[in-house]
């Protein structure tokens, strides 16, 4: 069976090359050709010799996912589709910046969380992702790019739970912020969790990335109604764990609110809201509901969306609106199924490298009747 190197550490790689009668700092050598060179096949490692080269062709994983399709946003946003090597697909997010790129790349094939509005949780859990599937979605996107030095950030929220394949997910964070990986700097790096208590404690001692909590609601039945999970680690849990998550200077814990029309979006939810978070070093980003995320539901007026940020910004708490990218090609917050599927159409899928999708009239009018169109709330979470 071949090694996956790009799923071991620095120290696992260097036994690797030494399992296999080579030198220490060949597997080094390898390590920078993976993840900083992002080399796409032994071919291109020259400074290794032919039959190191071989070996390595022979003994280790290079490609771990292949991609199936990509569609591109009239924003600009790429969403790919890759297939893994048992044939279960996943999705990575590419979106633009003024300044920079962000990618949310997922960390399990599906989800097993059950959350009512998300779209990915209604196909159910397929299995989690390895430690290199979640690399090589970076590497693969980065290797596409003409600059690659433009992508600088990394959020964790395409498919799947993160914190449920929690040590697949902190051994992908080694690689990706290791100074002698993939280099990126740990202050771009967000991980975001619908509230998974004990790991969220573990990753305060584990790993210095942003955090930020799917809340959703600030009473404990209409968050159980919205979101399982929350019968396991009711509201207290876990605003206790964030109160006591490691931050440092200048860091805030970002809270994503969906609003959602009649469900908790009201006055009272605002105020409620202010106090479960009182004293927390918080920012809110507050995400209308995207269409097609929830069948049964639908994305409050602009007006109450806007007097709910009021509410908290009288109340002294930084809260931005979400203003989406990529919803006409069902890349924005919730919508990920690993299926093209666009206007309840499901897309056919046969290798194309790149299909630019157009927006179903009725995406194109709720966006411009909620003013969504021009940029995404992950910039605000990654800066």
């Amino acid at each position: 069976m071949k090694t996956d190197l790009k799923g071991l550490n620095a120290l696992e790689t260097e036994q690797w090359a030494v399992d296999k009668g080579l030198e220490p700092y060949r597997g080094r050598q390898i390590r920078h050709w993976l993840l900083n060179r992002l080399a796409r096949s032994c071919d291109e490692m020259q400074n290794l010799p032919k039959d190191i080269r071989a070996l390595v062709m022979e003994k280790a994983l290079i490609a771990p996912i292949e991609e199936v399709k990509t569609l591109i946003s009239e924003d600009g946003t790429r969403k790919y589709l890759f297939r893994l090597h048992d044939g279960h697909l996943i999705e990575s997010v590419l979106i633009p910046e003024r300044d920079h790129l962000t990618i949310c790349i997922s960390s399990q094939a599906g989800c097993a969380m059950g959350c009512r509005f998300c779209l990915t949780g209604k196909g159910g859990f397929k299995r989690n992702l390895t430690p290199s599937e979640i690399v090589e979605q970076v590497i693969y996107v980065k290797r596409s790019l003409s600059d690659p030095e433009r992508l600088t950030n990394i959020v964790f929220m395409g498919m799947g739970e993160p914190l449920a394949n929690y040590d697949a997910v902190v051994r992908a964070l080694g690689n990706l912020i290791a100074a002698d990986g993939m280099n990126f700097s740990h202050r771009k790096v967000t991980l975001s969790t619908c509230g998974l208590v004990p790991e969220i404690e573990k990753l305060g001692r584990d790993t210095t990335v942003n955090l930020a909590v799917s809340l959703n609601a600030a009473d404990d039945e209409t968050r159980s109604s919205l979101m399982p999970v929350n019968r396991r680690y009711p509201l207290s849990r876990l605003i206790q764990a964030c109160r006591e998550f490691p931050l440092p200077n200048r860091r805030m814990i970002t809270f994503e609110y969906i609003l959602i029309d009649g469900i908790n979006d009201r006055e009272e939810d605002a105020r409620r809201l202010t106090g479960v978070l009182s004293g927390l070093r918080a920012k809110i980003n507050l995400i209308p509901l995207n269409a097609a995320s929830g069948a049964e539901m639908s994305p409050p007026p602009m007006e109450r969306i806007l007097q709910f940020q009021e509410i908290l910004a009288d109340r002294h708490f930084t809260a931005m609106i979400r203003k989406s990218k990529g919803r006409d090609i069902l890349a924005a917050c919730g919508q990920l199924t690993g299926t093209y599927e666009v206007g309840g159409r499901r897309s056919e899928v046969r290798g194309q490298p790149c299909l630019a999708a157009k927006a179903p009239s009725s995406i194109n009018q709720e966006t411009k009747l909620l003013g969504l169109r021009s940029s995404s709330f992950i910039q605000e979470l990654s800066r």
